[in-house]
């Protein structure tokens, strides 16, 4: 199947075969001959490119030739993003890894350790699942439910660390036998080979986010396939070896990993794994995307990141609807676009000041100062009447009349902020530069400020509406066992989002018993408010970038029309001394 682009032109949207989309190479026949050439419809409409999970996209004009006129078209290309998040299933925050299990892999799976059952046969999007066993495990585990359930019954701690598990972004770009390649291949490498069972499921769908689930066990096997211990204790030994006892009368002791696996570092290991894994299949596969697992800040993206969406919000957004999530996201990209826009207007700028001076340097009669701004516009507005000396007098008159406008605007400009020759205007270029990212980093204060407070509104909403549940299920825990377990399962839903709220308030707040809503809410609205003011502000800035690009190209045209005269008046000297 032949890749296509989508194209937003003026009369809307439009799809070209990619192969017309090289740069320099514009199709010279007009449009309408190529598209009917290929089956297609140039001028069909279409609402709007869907946003892509998995995809930003960025954006290249090119010209194309259509009823004797050439337009600029804006070619919208995909660019992957990396997704690469790792967690722990813990009892202790109410999770259990045979549920985990049995929700993954769309089955139907009962707990020994407690009894309860948990049945997703109905769940969709499950389209693979397999378990991957280090040759020491004993072929039982190949049964998901004998893993996961030996895994709970041997762990007795009511705050057990259960299973540790992985969800990553899979691309687009491959089939579905190369997705599941390049799972397999990449636990393979970093997981079964260290002694890990493993045990990973993709789903897709078909919203175009297929993502695998990659759950590992965290107690390693001995020979005979039995379970054994993760760390064992030392004790902490004073200068002259002899052991340190506490007021309590014990022994101080500290805990010694024998695995490796709980090593922090192992996290960026794993994600640049699994960006390795994942570039090389898609260069295998020719495709030209590649994923990148560094964060901004670490690629040099001065730029503020975005707000994890989340399953609920992504569906109302899918539906229409928008989202306090969605908004903000959209925020943050108008702004990262406005401020990269800045900053490569300026980097250009920049340059053609330092080419500049370096041709004033070397220059054979190098004038004593910079040239003069204004006589350069001067030159300009002359340069461009003798232009327009050949068209009819009201073309000339037109002309004249948009060139005095860009000469008076420029002027005004320059004269505003008290410059007059080269040096000067680098210095503002400077000002302007400084003050951009100024403004940038105030926003990007405000934007992660507003992140955090989405977060506690979001959680203190869940905390405060789900908490008498809570307090119902406290009041049973001595009741009849039959009767909790009824209750627990009824309010499932309810009590996962207080006590993902409870662990998220605990850890943020000092004090969850009065939960300050409304001084957020209050705070947010002002920061909101702080962020378009800086927004505007920022738009004031490229619209004085913009300024200052009309002044390069003046300037330019001026200073070429100026070097033919320089020779000459070079060579008549040469001449005369001569």
């Amino acid at each position: 199947m032949e890749q296509r682009a989508h194209l937003y032109t003026l009369a809307g949207v439009c799809a070209l075969p990619r192969a017309y989309l090289r740069t320099g190479n514009f199709p010279r026949a007009p449009i309408w001959r190529l598209c009917r050439n290929k089956g297609l419809h140039p001028l069909r409409r279409f609402a709007a490119i869907p946003a892509h999970p998995q995809k930003q996209y960025t954006r290249c004009w090119r010209l194309y030739h259509f009823c004797g006129f050439y337009y600029p078209i804006r070619e919208v290309i995909p660019i992957a993003i990396y997704h690469w998040n790792i967690g722990i299933v813990s009892r202790g925050k109410g999770k259990s890894a045979v549920a985990a299990a049995a929700y993954r892999s769309g089955e139907k799976l009962t707990n020994e350790w407690d009894g309860m059952t948990h049945d997703y046969t109905r769940k969709g999007g499950v389209v693979h699942t397999e378990i991957m066993l280090p040759p020491h495990a004993p072929p039982s585990f190949s049964d998901r439910s004998t893993l996961w359930n030996s895994v709970e019954l041997y762990e007795k701690a009511g705050n057990a660390q259960l299973a540790r598990e992985i969800d990553a972004a899979l691309p687009i770009e491959l089939s579905r036998e190369e997705q599941i390649r390049l799972v397999r291949e990449y636990c393979s490498s970093q997981f079964v080979s260290r002694g890990m069972c493993v045990d990973f499921v993709i789903h897709d769908t078909n919203s175009g986010n297929p993502h695998c689930h990659i759950m590992l066990t965290m107690r390693p096997l001995d020979e005979r396939g039995t379970w054994t211990a993760k760390s064992k204790k030392e004790y902490d030994l004073d200068e002259n070896g002899e052991r340190i006892r506490l007021p309590s009368g014990r022994y101080k002791t500290h805990k010694i990993d024998l695995t490796g696996w709980n090593d922090k570092d192992n996290t960026l290991l794993w994600r640049k794994a699994w960006a390795d894994f994942t570039n090389d299949f898609l260069e295998r596969n020719g495709s030209p995307e590649r994923i990148d697992h560094r964060s901004n800040a670490e690629r040099g993206i001065d730029e503020i990141p975005t707000v994890h969406m989340g399953v609920a919000a992504c569906q109302m957004e899918k539906k229409g609807i928008a989202t306090e999530k969605g908004e903000l996201n959209r925020n943050i990209q108008k702004a990262n676009r406005l401020i990269r826009e800045i900053r490569a207007q300026i980097g250009k700028l920049k340059e053609w000041i330092a080419d500049l001076f370096k041709a004033w340097e070397t220059a054979p009669e190098q004038p004593p100062q910079s040239p003069n701004l204004a006589n350069l516009l001067m030159k300009y507005l002359s340069v461009q009447r003798e232009k327009s000396r050949k068209y009819s007098q009201r073309w000339q008159q037109q002309h004249t009349a948009d060139e005095l406008k860009t000469i008076a605007a420029a002027v005004n400009y320059l004269s505003e902020h008290g410059i007059s020759n080269l040096d000067e205007l680098d210095a503002s270029l400077s000002s302007v530069s400084d003050r951009a990212y100024s403004i940038r980093e105030g926003m990007k204060t405000a934007e992660e400020r507003m992140k955090k407070l989405q977060k506690l509104i979001e959680y203190g909403k869940n905390y405060t509406e789900y908490k008498p549940i809570y307090d119902e299920l406290k009041k049973l825990q001595n009741s009849w066992t039959n009767k909790r377990d009824k209750y627990e399962e009824a309010h499932r839903a309810e009590l996962t989002l207080w006590n993902a709220a409870s662990r998220y308030l605990h850890a943020n707040l000092t004090d969850t018993k009065t939960l300050p809503i409304s001084k957020w809410k209050h705070e947010y609205a002002d920061l909101k408010e702080q962020r378009d003011t800086d927004y505007t502000k920022l738009k004031a800035t490229r619209a004085e970038v913009a300024e200052l690009q009309k002044i390069r190209k003046c300037v330019d045209i001026a200073l070429k029309a100026e070097q033919p005269e320089q020779t000459q008046n070079h060579t008549k000297r040469q001449e005369q001394e001569r």
